[in-house]
């Protein structure tokens, strides 16, 4: 089974992708964790640091390069490994990026959004981005403003797949957020989507 999470910054989908996994791994499953990361992270510390900005098309550029590296390369992981793959992050991420950013849906994403292989399960989490803001200042590895995450969000619920998303809300504590992740695959697992 195939699991891909996504959602802003602050979301907690990390956090309940490593639970999902570690869970599944003490109930004797087969399960993996796959992070397909874009280095905005690491780009923001390195602007901070040195004091410049990269144009939003040249940052676009070196995020979506690296994002697809680990999207190609998760997805070859997954096709091996027999049980459970969480994949924290994927492509719509990205796309919901370049919207946020001004920037167009282009071509190739979309292209190989239809080529890879379907996740069983796409599960979103939605959070209010005044809430995700406290958490991601909280943590201090990121530099996010609120602006940032309030555009962040309205991309992502403007982007075609978003329909094909389910929705959890993700505004409560990780326990709470972790129950309602357990529901929607509970849901998933008796619509005949299997769980090995």
């Amino acid at each position: 089974m195939l699991i891909v999470l996504t959602g802003i910054d602050g979301s907690g989908k990390t956090t309940a992708a490593r639970a999902l996994v570690e869970s599944a791994r003490a109930d004797g499953r087969n399960a993996l964790l796959l992070a397909n990361h874009a280095a905005r992270r690491r780009l923001s510390l390195l602007s901070e640091r040195f004091g410049w900005t990269l144009p939003p098309r040249v940052a676009d550029f070196i995020e979506t390069t690296v994002r697809l590296f680990n999207v190609l390369v998760n997805h070859a992981r997954a096709h091996k490994f027999d049980g459970l793959v969480v994949m924290d992050r994927h492509l719509p991420c990205q796309l919901a990026l370049r919207q946020a950013n001004g920037l167009g849906r282009g071509r190739l994403l979309p292209w190989l959004l239809g080529k890879l292989p379907a996740p069983d399960l796409s599960v979103h989490f939605d959070v209010d981005p005044r809430l995700a803001h406290q958490r991601v200042t909280a943590r201090g590895t990121d530099n996010e403003t609120l602006a940032d995450l309030e555009a962040f969000r309205a991309a992502y619920r403007s982007l075609p797949e978003f329909d094909d998303f389910v929705v959890v809300d993700a505004g409560g504590s990780p326990e709470q957020v972790y129950a309602q992740l357990n529901r929607v695959i509970a849901g998933s697992e008796a619509m005949s989507i299997p769980w090995n």
